[in-house]
């Protein structure tokens, strides 16, 4: 019998982040779970690449290079809040294609959104959280949250190259308008 080392049978799970938002948050960001970049920078959408904070940035007037407090709380100021449709997952690398979907454990949206009663709106950053949600939290959901207007939008990440800025940037204005 040959021995394998205990992390090589069992990868650690990934852990999210708990959500941003401000009592008056309109719209909720789902993204799935944070990539590598974000997870040791501790930030959502900390990879330089991901077209996230270029793009809400733009659609809110604030500058996409301050400090990670201060996009934060310009969202925030916007109506914008922050989460992720997993709580944790096993994801070797960073794209979504990559999670083990027999590891996720999603959050738990109910309390979170009872708690935010002004949100009408949740924007899913990709076709992963999309998916993860309307499979995995939206069954768990009151009928009251499931009737909340439910937009999948295109990944901001750079691995998603089938669709240019400009277009994502549409896309996003779109769906974020109700936030502005």
């Amino acid at each position: 019998m040959t021995w394998v080392p205990r992390r090589a049978q069992r990868p650690d799970p990934s852990a999210g982040f708990p959500p941003i938002a401000s009592p008056g948050a309109r719209v909720l960001v789902c993204g799935s779970l944070p990539g590598q970049t974000s997870l040791a920078m501790r930030q959502y959408y900390a990879q330089p690449r991901n077209a996230f904070w270029r793009i809400t940035g733009e659609l809110f007037g604030f500058d996409p290079g301050l400090g990670y407090a201060q996009r934060t709380a310009a969202l925030a100021a916007h109506g914008v809040a922050l989460w992720d449709v997993c709580a944790s997952a096993v994801r070797p690398g960073s794209l979504d294609a990559g999670i083990r979907r027999d590891t996720v454990v999603v959050n738990d949206f109910a309390p979170f959104l009872l708690a935010h009663r002004h949100i009408g709106r949740l924007c899913f950053n990709g076709g992963a959280a999309f998916d993860l949600f309307e499979r995995r939290v939206l069954p768990t959901l009151p009928a009251s949250l499931q009737a909340l207007t439910r937009i999948r939008l295109p990944s901001t990440s750079p691995a998603h190259a089938g669709m240019g800025y400009a277009q994502k940037l549409e896309r996003w204005r779109d769906a974020l308008r109700v936030a502005g």
